[in-house]
């Protein structure tokens, strides 16, 4: 199985997609939104991870001066998908989770680490915060 047939297959079968061509959008939008997101290493570390297909939707984006919050994430996947805040988290979630598959734990940790607060629960992690 090749490198983009397997994240397309954890996109599908996370997402309960009907159709290749319904996880390709999604993984796409999502792609799309999260490559302004990240920089620096991350971003490298992300991109060689990803298959050829992917790493060229991530790597087409201008990094933002600064991420964005999580439900400033997911509305920008809404509007682009044409959906519900809630089928975009959905569908968010699906993808960050089969990239987190795919990344393993020491890179999603450094990605949680880059991005704000509220990212961890759409790559199905805890939001764990530090008692004062």
């Amino acid at each position: 199985m090749t490198r983009h047939r397997r994240l397309l297959r954890l996109v599908r079968d996370t997402g309960r997609y009907r159709s290749d061509t319904e996880a390709t959008r999604v993984l796409t939008a999502v792609l799309t939104h999260l490559g302004s997101q990240l920089s620096g290493d991350e971003r490298c570390d992300l991109a060689a991870v990803l298959p050829e297909q992917a790493r060229a939707v991530l790597a087409a984006q201008l990094p933002l001066p600064a991420p964005v919050s999580a439900p400033a994430f997911v509305e920008a996947v809404a509007e682009t998908l044409g959906t519900s805040l809630a089928a975009a988290r959905w569908d968010a979630s699906s993808v960050l989770v089969a990239l987190a598959e795919l990344a393993g734990p020491g890179l999603t940790a450094r990605l949680l680490a880059h991005l704000p607060r509220g990212y961890a629960l759409l790559f199905g992690r805890p939001d764990l915060t530090v008692a004062a």
